[in-house]
Protein backbone atom coordinates (compact mmCIF):
# COMPACT_ATOMS: atom_id res chain seq x y z
CA UNK A 1 0.00 0.00 0.00
CA UNK A 2 1.39 3.26 -0.91
CA UNK A 3 -0.94 5.89 0.63
CA UNK A 4 0.92 9.03 1.12
CA UNK A 5 0.64 11.12 4.80
CA UNK A 6 -0.92 14.24 2.02
CA UNK A 7 -3.26 11.88 0.81
CA UNK A 8 -4.30 10.68 4.67
CA UNK A 9 -4.31 14.63 5.70
CA UNK A 10 -6.61 15.36 2.88
CA UNK A 11 -9.23 12.39 4.23
CA UNK A 12 -9.24 13.37 7.39
CA UNK A 13 -10.25 17.07 6.32
CA UNK A 14 -13.05 15.30 4.62
CA UNK A 15 -14.43 13.14 7.37
CA UNK A 16 -13.70 16.19 9.87
CA UNK A 17 -16.08 18.81 7.25
CA UNK A 18 -18.42 16.04 6.40
CA UNK A 19 -18.38 17.50 2.58
CA UNK A 20 -15.79 17.55 -0.07
CA UNK A 21 -16.85 21.05 -0.99
CA UNK A 22 -15.90 22.42 2.46
CA UNK A 23 -12.84 20.30 2.89
CA UNK A 24 -11.29 21.38 -0.56
CA UNK A 25 -12.25 25.19 0.21
CA UNK A 26 -10.83 24.18 4.22
CA UNK A 27 -7.57 22.69 1.76
CA UNK A 28 -7.16 25.02 -0.81
CA UNK A 29 -7.87 22.50 -3.53
CA UNK A 30 -10.71 22.78 -6.23
CA UNK A 31 -13.68 20.17 -5.46
CA UNK A 32 -12.93 18.07 -8.32
CA UNK A 33 -9.08 17.56 -7.34
CA UNK A 34 -9.90 16.17 -3.79
CA UNK A 35 -12.82 14.17 -5.23
CA UNK A 36 -10.37 12.75 -7.56
CA UNK A 37 -8.32 12.30 -4.80
CA UNK A 38 -11.00 10.00 -2.44
CA UNK A 39 -11.98 7.82 -5.54
CA UNK A 40 -8.15 6.97 -5.98
CA UNK A 41 -7.13 6.24 -2.54
CA UNK A 42 -10.72 3.86 -2.36
CA UNK A 43 -9.77 1.86 -5.75
CA UNK A 44 -5.88 1.71 -4.10
CA UNK A 45 -7.72 0.07 -0.88
CA UNK A 46 -10.47 -1.74 -2.54
CA UNK A 47 -13.13 -0.23 -0.19
CA UNK A 48 -15.54 2.38 -0.39
CA UNK A 49 -14.61 5.06 2.12
CA UNK A 50 -17.65 7.60 1.63
CA UNK A 51 -21.20 7.58 1.40
CA UNK A 52 -21.84 10.63 -0.87
CA UNK A 53 -24.83 12.59 -0.43
CA UNK A 54 -26.39 15.72 -2.06
CA UNK A 55 -24.85 18.41 0.71
CA UNK A 56 -22.66 15.90 2.79
CA UNK A 57 -20.63 13.00 2.66
CA UNK A 58 -20.59 10.07 6.03
CA UNK A 59 -18.38 7.43 6.68
CA UNK A 60 -18.18 3.67 6.05
CA UNK A 61 -17.21 1.30 8.37
CA UNK A 62 -14.10 1.03 6.35
CA UNK A 63 -13.79 4.59 6.58
CA UNK A 64 -14.43 4.89 10.35
CA UNK A 65 -11.39 2.51 10.62
CA UNK A 66 -9.84 4.30 8.11
CA UNK A 67 -9.80 7.57 10.20
CA UNK A 68 -8.51 5.93 13.50
CA UNK A 69 -5.57 4.48 11.42
CA UNK A 70 -5.08 7.77 9.61
CA UNK A 71 -5.40 10.00 12.59
CA UNK A 72 -2.69 7.78 14.42
CA UNK A 73 -0.37 7.93 11.31
CA UNK A 74 -0.37 11.65 11.02
CA UNK A 75 0.02 12.46 15.00
CA UNK A 76 3.20 9.87 14.72
CA UNK A 77 4.49 11.99 11.15
CA UNK A 78 3.68 15.07 13.02
CA UNK A 79 5.75 14.40 16.20
CA UNK A 80 8.83 12.34 14.12
CA UNK A 81 9.13 15.81 12.30
CA UNK A 82 9.14 17.90 15.54
CA UNK A 83 11.40 15.55 17.37
CA UNK A 84 14.45 15.44 13.92
CA UNK A 85 13.48 19.95 14.69
CA UNK A 86 14.32 19.93 18.13
CA UNK A 87 17.84 17.54 17.38
CA UNK A 88 18.64 21.05 16.04
CA UNK A 89 18.25 22.63 19.24
CA UNK A 90 18.43 20.67 22.51
CA UNK A 91 16.11 23.35 24.67
CA UNK A 92 13.48 23.13 21.96
CA UNK A 93 10.91 20.13 20.69
CA UNK A 94 7.51 19.01 21.97
CA UNK A 95 7.22 16.97 25.11
CA UNK A 96 4.00 14.66 24.81
CA UNK A 97 2.67 13.15 28.32
CA UNK A 98 -1.00 10.84 28.84
CA UNK A 99 -2.53 10.72 32.50
CA UNK A 100 -6.04 10.38 34.04
CA UNK A 101 -7.55 12.97 36.42
CA UNK A 102 -5.31 12.88 39.47
CA UNK A 103 -4.20 15.63 41.52
CA UNK A 104 -0.82 14.00 41.58
CA UNK A 105 -0.50 15.67 38.53
CA UNK A 106 1.04 18.73 40.36
CA UNK A 107 4.29 18.02 40.98
CA UNK A 108 4.83 17.51 37.26
CA UNK A 109 3.05 20.72 36.80
CA UNK A 110 5.42 22.11 39.19
CA UNK A 111 8.27 20.67 36.93
CA UNK A 112 6.82 21.92 33.80
CA UNK A 113 6.64 25.16 34.97
CA UNK A 114 10.37 25.61 35.67
CA UNK A 115 11.67 23.72 32.62
CA UNK A 116 9.48 26.69 30.85
CA UNK A 117 11.10 29.07 32.01
CA UNK A 118 14.73 27.71 31.25
CA UNK A 119 13.58 26.18 28.37
CA UNK A 120 10.75 28.64 26.98
CA UNK A 121 11.15 26.39 23.62
CA UNK A 122 9.73 23.31 24.86
CA UNK A 123 6.15 22.50 23.71
CA UNK A 124 3.93 20.24 26.53
CA UNK A 125 0.83 17.93 25.05
CA UNK A 126 -0.94 16.55 27.38
CA UNK A 127 -3.29 13.62 26.77
CA UNK A 128 -5.69 12.88 29.40
CA UNK A 129 -7.40 9.28 29.17
CA UNK A 130 -7.54 6.01 31.78
CA UNK A 131 -5.05 3.65 32.25
CA UNK A 132 -5.78 1.64 29.05
CA UNK A 133 -5.93 4.67 26.74
CA UNK A 134 -3.02 5.46 27.76
CA UNK A 135 -0.29 2.69 27.48
CA UNK A 136 -2.53 2.09 23.87
CA UNK A 137 -0.93 5.74 22.71
CA UNK A 138 2.42 5.12 24.81
CA UNK A 139 2.67 1.56 22.87
CA UNK A 140 2.01 3.19 19.66
CA UNK A 141 4.68 5.58 20.27
CA UNK A 142 2.10 8.56 20.37
CA UNK A 143 3.20 9.60 23.74
CA UNK A 144 6.72 9.72 25.77
CA UNK A 145 5.37 9.08 28.94
CA UNK A 146 2.39 7.63 30.35
CA UNK A 147 1.42 8.51 34.38
CA UNK A 148 -0.54 5.63 35.79
CA UNK A 149 -2.47 5.22 38.87
CA UNK A 150 -1.29 2.14 41.23
CA UNK A 151 -2.06 -0.62 40.74
CA UNK A 152 -1.05 -0.96 37.22
CA UNK A 153 0.41 -3.50 35.32
CA UNK A 154 3.93 -1.96 34.65
CA UNK A 155 6.50 -4.43 33.82
CA UNK A 156 7.16 -3.82 30.29
CA UNK A 157 7.82 -0.55 30.70
CA UNK A 158 10.45 1.05 32.50
CA UNK A 159 8.92 3.55 35.17
CA UNK A 160 9.34 5.88 38.43
CA UNK A 161 7.11 6.35 41.09
CA UNK A 162 5.45 10.21 41.71
CA UNK A 163 6.60 11.90 45.14
CA UNK A 164 2.18 11.96 45.19
CA UNK A 165 -0.56 10.16 46.25
CA UNK A 166 -4.35 9.95 45.59
CA UNK A 167 -7.09 9.44 48.10
CA UNK A 168 -10.41 7.77 47.32
CA UNK A 169 -13.64 8.64 48.35
CA UNK A 170 -17.42 9.43 47.69
CA UNK A 171 -18.47 12.95 45.55
CA UNK A 172 -21.58 13.95 47.11
CA UNK A 173 -24.47 16.56 47.34
CA UNK A 174 -24.11 18.55 51.01
CA UNK A 175 -27.69 17.59 51.29
CA UNK A 176 -27.51 14.03 51.17
CA UNK A 177 -27.78 12.01 53.97
CA UNK A 178 -24.56 10.53 53.97
CA UNK A 179 -22.69 13.54 53.91
CA UNK A 180 -23.18 13.62 58.01
CA UNK A 181 -20.66 11.30 57.64
CA UNK A 182 -17.27 11.78 58.30
CA UNK A 183 -15.87 9.04 56.64
CA UNK A 184 -17.38 6.38 53.90
CA UNK A 185 -17.63 1.98 54.66
CA UNK A 186 -18.14 -0.40 52.46
CA UNK A 187 -21.56 -0.95 53.84
CA UNK A 188 -22.70 2.48 53.49
CA UNK A 189 -22.00 2.00 49.19
CA UNK A 190 -24.59 -1.13 48.96
CA UNK A 191 -28.10 -0.23 47.67
CA UNK A 192 -26.98 3.55 46.59
CA UNK A 193 -26.98 4.63 42.62
CA UNK A 194 -23.00 4.95 41.75
CA UNK A 195 -21.22 6.83 39.24
CA UNK A 196 -17.87 5.07 38.82
CA UNK A 197 -15.16 5.38 36.05
CA UNK A 198 -14.94 2.87 32.81
CA UNK A 199 -11.74 1.74 34.63
CA UNK A 200 -13.58 1.13 37.80
CA UNK A 201 -16.54 -0.92 36.25
CA UNK A 202 -14.44 -3.35 34.14
CA UNK A 203 -11.47 -3.73 36.47
CA UNK A 204 -8.95 -6.35 36.12
CA UNK A 205 -7.53 -8.21 39.11
CA UNK A 206 -5.23 -6.52 40.70
CA UNK A 207 -5.42 -3.39 38.73
CA UNK A 208 -8.33 -1.44 40.45
CA UNK A 209 -7.67 -0.31 43.70
CA UNK A 210 -11.58 0.57 44.65
CA UNK A 211 -12.70 -3.03 43.11
CA UNK A 212 -10.14 -4.31 45.83
CA UNK A 213 -11.13 -2.38 48.30
CA UNK A 214 -14.71 -3.40 47.87
CA UNK A 215 -13.59 -7.43 47.85
CA UNK A 216 -15.88 -10.08 46.37
CA UNK A 217 -18.88 -7.68 46.96
CA UNK A 218 -18.55 -5.77 44.43
CA UNK A 219 -20.44 -6.90 41.72
CA UNK A 220 -23.41 -6.58 43.96
CA UNK A 221 -23.43 -2.96 43.69
CA UNK A 222 -25.55 -0.45 41.90
CA UNK A 223 -23.53 1.39 39.14
CA UNK A 224 -25.81 3.91 37.52
CA UNK A 225 -23.66 5.63 35.57
CA UNK A 226 -19.85 4.95 34.03
CA UNK A 227 -17.85 8.41 33.60
CA UNK A 228 -14.87 9.05 31.60
CA UNK A 229 -14.11 12.48 32.76
CA UNK A 230 -14.69 13.74 36.61
CA UNK A 231 -16.07 17.41 35.50
CA UNK A 232 -18.82 14.86 33.54
CA UNK A 233 -19.29 12.82 36.99
CA UNK A 234 -19.60 16.01 39.28
CA UNK A 235 -22.84 17.14 36.95
CA UNK A 236 -24.34 13.98 37.17
CA UNK A 237 -23.46 14.46 41.37
CA UNK A 238 -25.30 18.20 41.39
CA UNK A 239 -28.15 16.65 39.61
CA UNK A 240 -29.08 14.39 41.99
CA UNK A 241 -28.29 11.51 39.85
CA UNK A 242 -25.97 9.34 42.38
CA UNK A 243 -22.78 9.25 43.74
CA UNK A 244 -19.00 9.58 42.56
CA UNK A 245 -16.31 7.25 43.64
CA UNK A 246 -13.24 9.42 42.94
CA UNK A 247 -10.35 10.98 43.74
CA UNK A 248 -9.98 13.57 46.06
CA UNK A 249 -9.53 17.29 44.83
CA UNK A 250 -10.50 16.91 41.45
CA UNK A 251 -14.07 18.26 41.76
CA UNK A 252 -15.19 21.72 43.72
CA UNK A 253 -15.94 20.92 47.42
CA UNK A 254 -15.67 24.51 48.47
CA UNK A 255 -17.16 25.69 50.82
CA UNK A 256 -19.64 27.27 48.10
CA UNK A 257 -19.96 24.51 46.58
CA UNK A 258 -22.95 21.94 46.31
CA UNK A 259 -20.87 18.95 46.76
CA UNK A 260 -18.61 17.64 49.54
CA UNK A 261 -16.14 15.15 49.39
CA UNK A 262 -15.61 12.23 51.97
CA UNK A 263 -12.83 9.34 51.74
CA UNK A 264 -13.06 6.20 52.13
CA UNK A 265 -12.64 3.91 55.42
CA UNK A 266 -10.63 1.63 55.84
CA UNK A 267 -8.33 4.70 53.90
CA UNK A 268 -7.80 3.81 50.60
CA UNK A 269 -4.61 5.84 49.11
CA UNK A 270 -3.10 4.76 45.19
CA UNK A 271 0.50 6.12 44.00
CA UNK A 272 1.35 6.84 40.85
CA UNK A 273 4.21 5.99 38.20
CA UNK A 274 5.47 7.56 35.58
CA UNK A 275 6.21 5.30 32.55
CA UNK A 276 7.75 4.99 28.99
CA UNK A 277 8.89 2.31 26.81
CA UNK A 278 12.01 0.07 27.61
CA UNK A 279 14.88 1.46 24.91
CA UNK A 280 13.23 4.13 24.23
CA UNK A 281 15.13 6.90 22.36
CA UNK A 282 14.36 10.12 23.56
CA UNK A 283 14.19 14.07 21.83
CA UNK A 284 16.46 16.01 23.69
CA UNK A 285 13.71 17.49 25.00
CA UNK A 286 12.01 14.36 26.36
CA UNK A 287 15.60 13.67 27.43
CA UNK A 288 15.46 16.84 29.24
CA UNK A 289 12.93 16.67 30.90
CA UNK A 290 13.35 12.79 32.44
CA UNK A 291 17.02 14.01 33.73
CA UNK A 292 14.79 17.02 35.85
CA UNK A 293 12.31 14.31 37.11
CA UNK A 294 14.87 11.87 38.29
CA UNK A 295 16.65 14.89 40.09
CA UNK A 296 12.87 15.95 41.24
CA UNK A 297 11.82 12.66 42.73
CA UNK A 298 15.52 11.97 44.53
CA UNK A 299 14.90 15.30 46.56
CA UNK A 300 11.45 13.60 47.50
CA UNK A 301 13.43 10.56 48.85
CA UNK A 302 13.20 10.47 52.66
CA UNK A 303 16.96 11.38 54.28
Amino acid sequence: MGMEIRTLRYFLAVAREGSITRAANFLHLTQPTLSRQMQNLEQELGRQLLIRKSHRVDLTPEGVLLRKRAEEIVAMVDKTDAEFIALEDTVSGDIYIGSGETRALCPIAGLIRQLREECPGIRYHLHSGNAQDVTDRLDKGLLDFGILIQPADIAKYDALSLPARDVWGVLMRRDSPLAQKERIERADLMGLPLICSRQVITPHPGENAFADWFGEDFGKLDIAVNYNLVYNAALLVEAGVGYAITLDGLANTSEGSSLCFRPLWPRLESGLDIVWKKYQVFSPAAELFLSRLREMIEEHQPA
